[in-house]
């Protein structure tokens, strides 16, 4: 029912324009009250509020604005009517996306006259952007972040939450204020590595522009669940780049440098970065279990930056890193030492001695780093990494003995076996003596010889198959050509008996 004749006049113009014209030249109140009595407001005939025509409706901003308030809600956080939202289909589910999700959404988008400007139905193509990250309009931010799942909702947009004062030449008007017609498809969280190993999920944005770097000392509260179990909660300060020292997995750590000052996230970790094929025995989580950490930023003081410090200091940290490094991988803890090697090539890769003794002991540095990064990779198995480091060394010294058999050892587990061979063997060339390299040469030739001997079965058998299939084939071309001979004779010997039946005698 309407409560009064203004609204009443507000939806049948949005609506209905031309009973609009219609009605108004002779309602009076009491028509209305007597009308409001006795009839309801579907008797009329009023569409369902979809906004789907590209009627132009003769309605301005503040009648849209009081039309949207009457039947929808501001969800802007000063409360302004910049975004109002009228709910057309609720969503199937209470989840609701949070800052940084990955949303995925149709819309349309209209003036407040009702003319389209836009349509991601008409491109058949959904519409995704990581939500609450300023990559949209300031009104779908807003917006997004109060649906769920499914939902179809109309935003009514203030120029300021929109196009703003300029609007978008051949398009928006200046100052105008637009309606976006919104369905939520899907949203997940935001992965924060490339393999997925980490997702997250913010409950609250922190504050400022800076984030924790590497070497970062940082205050966090952690609570650590398993499923529905809760096994660590408590407040803890650590290094970035360090904190398998307090037993916080590998996850946590990674993510403290896409993290602000009170930030409140959830870190959705697999095995790879939580507590790995090893589990966690004094957290009473087993073998290759995924984990969740929520963690507060509550705190943090960041490390010097490389061009906040002279080559001196660096040289000096450096050696500190190195031997974290080393102290990580003799652990079996490869990740953390891979951190701490990157940090001094980091420093170091474009940086010039003013001596020869200096800028020796700088590509000393470099050079063992990337050394010990091929040596992790192997271990973790990942081959082209350890390939990649190798090469970066062999740039600097092409004799270098470490350098050829780790590369020639990724390469061997890459299957490359030609290209391991010749590693080897120049292995040889720098030193004579050295056994393991004569070992992988006898591997890698009898991997050869097997790769051959499979190359050459592999071919036999195709060619016998080529062969078999052509020599059937050639059958039943035979039985194909010698049944249209037989019958072709057939047919001659009638015609001919026909003939020699119709000629004189």
């Amino acid at each position: 029912m309407f409560t009064s004749l203004t609204e009443f006049f507000l939806l049948l113009k949005f609506h209905c324009p031309w009973r609009f014209y219609c009605f108004k030249g002779f309602i009076t109140p009491a028509f209305f009250l007597k009308f409001l009595s006795r009839v309801e407001c579907y008797t009329i005939g009023f569409p369902r509020a979809e906004m789907t025509t590209d009627q132009d409706l003769p309605m301005d901003h503040q009648s849209s604005t009081a039309l949207f308030a009457a039947k929808g809600i501001d969800v802007t956080t000063n409360k302004d009517q910049g975004v109002i939202k009228v709910i057309k289909h609720p969503g199937v589910d209470g989840d609701r996306p949070m800052i940084g999700d990955r949303v995925t959404v149709h819309y349309t988008g209209k003036l407040v006259t009702g003319k389209k400007f836009d349509c991601s139905r008409e491109r058949k193509e959904p519409f995704c952007f990581n939500v609450g990250k300023g990559q949209v309009l300031r009104a779908w931010d807003i917006g997004v972040l109060s649906m769920q799942r499914g939902e179809v909702c109309t935003l009514l947009c203030k120029p300021e939450y929109a196009y703003g004062a300029a609007g978008n030449p051949d398009k928006i008007p200046p100052s105008s204020s637009v309606v976006f017609e919104m369905e939520l498809i899907k949203f997940e969280g935001e992965a924060l590595t490339g393999d997925g190993g980490i997702v997250r999920r913010i409950k609250v944005k922190g504050e400022g522009y800076t984030n924790p770097n590497d070497g970062s000392v940082v205050n966090v509260h952690l609570e650590g669940r398993c499923g529905d179990r809760l096994f660590d909660c408590r407040d803890v300060s650590f290094i970035v780049g360090q904190a398998e020292d307090k037993s916080i997995p590998l996850g946590v750590d990674r993510a403290m440098d896409k993290m602000q000052k009170g930030e409140c996230c959830l870190l959705y970790l697999k095995p790879k970065y939580g507590f790995g094929s090893e589990g966690k025995p004094e957290y009473k989580i087993g073998p290759d279990k995924d984990i969740v950490y929520e963690v507060t930023l509550k705190d943090f003081q960041r490390a010097k930056d490389s061009w906040e410090m002279d080559l001196k200091e660096k040289l000096d940290v450096s050696a500190e890193v190195k031997n974290k490094g080393n102290q990580y991988f003799k652990a079996g803890r490869y990740y953390q030492a891979v951190i701490q090697y990157q940090r001094i090539i980091s420093w170091l890769e474009i940086e010039y001695g003013t001596g020869e003794v200096q800028q020796k002991k700088i590509q000393d540095y470099i050079l063992t780093s990337h050394l010990n990064l091929a040596l992790c990779f192997l271990r973790l198995k990942e081959f082209t990494q350890a390939v990649d480091n190798c090469n970066k060394v062999i740039e600097l010294d092409e004799n270098n003995e470490k350098a050829l058999y780790r590369r020639g050892e990724a390469r061997l587990c890459r299957n490359e076996f030609s290209l391991a061979l010749a590693d080897f063997q120049q292995v040889l060339q720098v030193n004579s003596a050295n056994r393991a390299a004569r070992a992988q040469i006898s591997i890698c030739q009898s991997k050869i010889k097997e790769h051959h001997e499979k190359d050459k079965k592999t071919y036999a058998n195709m060619f016998q198959k080529f062969a078999e299939r052509d020599a059937k084939t050639g059958k039943t071309k035979r039985r194909r050509d010698d049944s249209t001979w037989t019958s072709f004779n057939g047919e001659v010997s009638i015609k001919q008996r026909r003939r020699s039946q119709d000629c004189p005698s």
